[in-house]
């Protein structure tokens, strides 16, 4: 892999962009990027995803020297459908996926942290969406989920001045789950990674899917899928070793069976 670095531990794998200076999201890193998460969906010694960024930045964005190679309007489309696609399977994922923040996530780093299940973020961290600083508009899904976490009001606020919010203004705005120092960051990333590869895998890809289900669903199609789940869940292996751990005062181990 060219910009991307994989390390497996402890049922936890971080994935680290390395593309100096500012590991822009050019088409090619999000290439590999979606070859990784292939990779990384079947590993059975995977259970949970960091996704972290080498040097100052996790990542401020796009590559603006592509967009001046590509001509016309039909292909500047595709370049945003491409983006989405990947941040879409993210956020899809049937393994958490924790977006470990430092320095600054802009633009498409942004929008790559939003994809993400969990985020956290250094006090300092810089996030924002200042594409209309370039007369252009986010191309990644970042108008629709910044919306999502944020409200309307403080979602166009941030898009129409292009200016970032800080790290802790992230947190109380509800961007991200935990704010801490920078060197803390990826270990209270793992620590949290580490109590959900704990869990039942099953279990985790079931909560996954239903709590995104409303994106595209109503909240009795919602329920009615999670009586479904539910149902299927308890006839696993783990289900059963979950029950049976509780009832011996122990700690399950669970297979993902």
């Amino acid at each position: 892999m060219e910009f991307l670095s994989v390390k497996k531990e402890n049922y936890v794998a971080t994935v680290t962009f390395n593309r100096p200076p500012a590991n822009a999201l050019a088409s090619s890193v999000l290439k590999e990027l979606d070859a990784v998460l292939a990779e990384l969906e079947v590993d059975r010694d995977v259970r949970v995803l960091i996704i972290h960024g080498e040097g100052k930045f996790f990542s401020a964005g796009a590559d603006i020297k592509e967009f001046t190679t590509i001509e016309t309007a039909e292909d500047f489309s595709e370049l945003a459908k491409k983006g989405q696609e990947v941040f879409e399977r993210i956020e899809q994922y049937p393994k958490p996926v924790i977006a470990a923040i430092h320095g600054a996530a802009l633009g498409g780093g942004l929008e790559l942290a939003m994809a993400c299940h969990i985020r956290f973020a250094t006090e300092s961290a810089k996030l924002g969406l200042p594409e209309l600083q370039l007369g252009i508009i986010p191309g990644f899904a970042g108008s629709q989920r910044l919306t999502r976490y944020v409200g309307v009001a403080k979602a166009l606020e941030m898009m129409l001045t292009s200016e970032p919010i800080t790290g802790k203004e992230a947190y109380q705005a509800g961007l991200v789950n935990h704010v801490v120092k920078e060197e803390e960051l990826l270990e209270k990333a793992y620590e949290l990674a580490a109590k959900i590869a704990a869990k039942s895998p099953l279990s985790v890809k079931a909560v996954i899917e239903l709590a995104y289900m409303n994106k595209n669903s109503s909240f009795q199609e919602g329920c009615e899928k999670e009586a479904n789940l539910f149902g299927q869940l308890f006839q696993s292996a783990d289900a059963k070793e979950g029950i049976q751990a509780f009832i011996e005062k122990r700690k399950p181990n669970f297979k993902g069976e």
